[in-house]
């Protein structure tokens, strides 16, 4: 199949920091090459791919200092990759609504993987006015908000992990992680109250975006004082399956529907179990007893901690790589795109 992804242009493809879609993106676009599909890349510049790259700016959106208007620039991507329409069998977004109107007036198959929170006021216009626009979800919960609508929906494709990204680690670093955007619906806050409840270390890394600054400045920074909370700022991707890896769990304490949560798949290929709150597609995710554990309350992460000696690090390898390959996801995205053509 000619096959064109159309990626969002604030990270570049794959991220060397923080930016699960672009690295989703990177990763299917990658195994759909090794199949021997032609693959067009629609991305920015300082993207690394096999993939015909396609470009219209030379580096992605967060990383310029002069701040582009985003928007903008994901509108001049979008009128190129359709207007190269016709050399395409397949075109598949993941810039959310984005391509909507582009889609609808081209013959072209295109199929939207929706990567964010669907809970937000806009969506239900949205998929009032483009309810038969094709569209994959990353998880099941994620369609919940949309459910009265009975959108298109094609399949439910889970995010996958290439090989390289399965490494076991000792766990051996005697520390908990917490590894996302330092934002209030992630509540670092919590996780710090667990470590100091359980008595252990708690590493933390990841983002500050700016729209969370003030919400770091006031509520996290002054729990880093204390000597037990380490904040490492944005770690480099070479550095994450060490961080991960060392680690004796992942602490995930969201606070909002999380579409999927990338991390906790990456925690677990390094065999690291996973405590999380049951919120979004947390309860698809984590296996609990066997991957991790699922607890609510403070008081249940921290019994969680004192209980995660019991998961055999090594099982939780072995069912991350079952689960959560890339093999898998391209095999589900695969078969999205064969419907597709057999309905058109």
């Amino acid at each position: 199949m000619n096959i064109a992804q159309l990626a969002p242009l604030i990270e570049p493809v794959p991220p060397v920091l923080y930016g699960g879609t672009e690295r989703i993106v990177s990763f299917l676009t990658e195994e759909l090459v090794g199949r021997g599909h032609r693959v067009a890349l629609f991305a920015s510049g300082d993207s690394r791919t096999e993939a015909e790259l396609y470009s219209v700016r030379d580096r992605s959106v967060r990383l310029d200092p002069d701040n582009p208007d985003a928007v903008a620039f994901h509108m001049i991507e979008l009128a190129r990759a359709f207007d190269m329409a016709g050399e395409f069998d397949i075109i598949h977004s993941h810039v959310d609504y984005l391509a909507f109107p582009f889609a609808r007036f081209f013959n072209v198959p295109t199929v939207h993987t929706l990567h964010g929170r669907l809970d937000l006021p806009h969506w239900m216009p949205m998929m009032e006015y483009f309810r038969d626009m094709p569209l994959v979800s990353i998880s099941n919960d994620q369609r919940r908000p949309l459910s009265r609508l009975a959108p298109r929906w094609m399949a439910t494709v889970y995010h996958g992990l290439p090989g390289h990204s399965f490494r076991p680690g000792s766990g051996m670093g005697g520390y908990l992680a917490f590894f996302s955007r330092l934002s209030r619906d992630k509540r670092p806050d919590l996780a710090v109250e667990v470590a100091k409840r359980a008595g252990l270390p708690l590493k933390l890394a990841g983002k500050v975006d700016s729209a969370d600054r003030e919400y770091f400045e006031r509520e996290v920074e002054p729990l880093l004082a204390h000597p037990l909370i380490e904040y490492l700022g944005e770690i480099h991707d070479s550095e994450k399956p060490g961080f991960l890896g060392d680690a004796a769990a992942l602490i995930f304490p969201i606070d909002w529907p999380e579409p999927f949560g990338l991390v906790m798949i990456e925690a677990m290929a390094c065999g690291t179990p996973v405590i999380a709150r049951p919120c979004g597609s947390v309860p698809e995710v984590v296996m609990k007893g066997v991957t991790g554990f699922i607890a609510d309350t403070v008081d249940e992460m921290v019994e969680a901690v004192k209980r995660i000696d019991r998961i055999d690090r090594s099982r939780c390898l072995r069912e991350a790589r079952r689960r959560f390959s890339v093999r898998a996801m391209a095999d589900g995205y695969e078969a999205v795109y064969r419907k597709l053509l057999a309905d058109a």
